[in-house]
């Protein structure tokens, strides 16, 4: 499906791959979201102009995407679904800061310019990072982890509700949407007349469908608590793993290793 809508709910491909039984699927999630956490943190907490330093941190989720058997293509292909949005945070960088701070032979880079590219850079690493987690643990799971290590019940409750049924919303768009178009003869029946009341209609049937949801819930005993098939709790590989990584982060945070790298091979040579 080329179409917006096809796109989302390309997502649900996420939780198939989040079924798999690799060693880091079946670790306990709240290790995986500790560690992207610090990984987030480590990433966005670099200097505006940071380019080279943030390449090493690109080891993290090649070494989860080799280690649980995912689809390389599909996660760069929902990075870069993403990407416009970074592009047009830092569209204006250029022209806002015009202070050469890197000097390549004649040429001169402005620090818009390398502020722009980290931007890029950043969201890459973060955007693609959160998705590997996703597709290996799972959104329900995720939450569920959110609310052991002491985020509040409700707002992890809202997070679930909001992932799970945006693709609702979203089936219900697509059907209004194709209704439109097979009911006008060409572009005829298509403007914003006919647009407002399909909205307004969605808007109604959304209504509606969340109120059987709410009842459907009910009716089963739902308590506010979300169960999740798959037990895991915090053992020995879920503390070699955050201890290793955290030590990775941590020494490629504070280390300019490309800069070490690169100092050791020329003196070497």
């Amino acid at each position: 499906m080329s179409t917006f809508d096809g796109a989302i709910l390309d997502f649900k491909r996420l939780e198939t791959l989040a079924s798999g039984d690799t060693t880091l699927h079946r670790l306990d999630p709240r290790a995986k979201v500790i560690v992207t956490a610090l990984f987030i943190m480590a990433v966005v907490s670099h200097d505006r102009y940071a380019i080279t330093r943030l390449f090493p941190f690109f080891i993290f989720p090649a070494a989860l995407i080799a280690a649980g058997n995912l689809p390389l293509a599909y996660i760069i292909r929902k990075v870069l679904l993403l990407c416009p949005f970074a592009i047009v945070v830092g569209i204006f960088n250029p022209l806002i800061d015009r202070t050469i701070v890197l000097q390549l032979g004649d040429i001169g880079i402005s620090g818009g310019w390398l502020s722009f590219a980290s931007i890029i850079v950043r969201s890459t690493l973060t955007v693609g990072t959160a998705f590997v987690l996703l597709a290996l643990t799972g959104f329900p799971a995720i939450c569920r982890a959110l609310e052991q290590l002491g985020i509040p019940k409700l707002f992890a409750a809202q997070l679930l509700f909001l992932y799970r049924y945006i693709f609702v919303l979203t089936e219900e768009a697509g059907r209004a949407s194709r209704a439109r178009e097979l009911r006008s003869c060409g572009k005829k029946g298509q403007g914003m007349t006919s647009f407002a009341t399909m909205v307004g209609h969605l808007l109604l049937r959304t209504w509606q469908r969340a109120e059987r949801i709410h009842v459907a819930m009910l009716s089963r005993g739902f308590d506010g608590s979300f169960r999740t098939s798959r037990k895991s709790s915090l053992g020995s590989n879920e503390c070699i793993f955050i201890a290793l990584w955290g030590l990775f982060l941590v020494t490629a945070r504070i280390l300019d290793l490309p800069k070490l790298i690169g100092t050791f091979i020329t003196g070497g040579f």
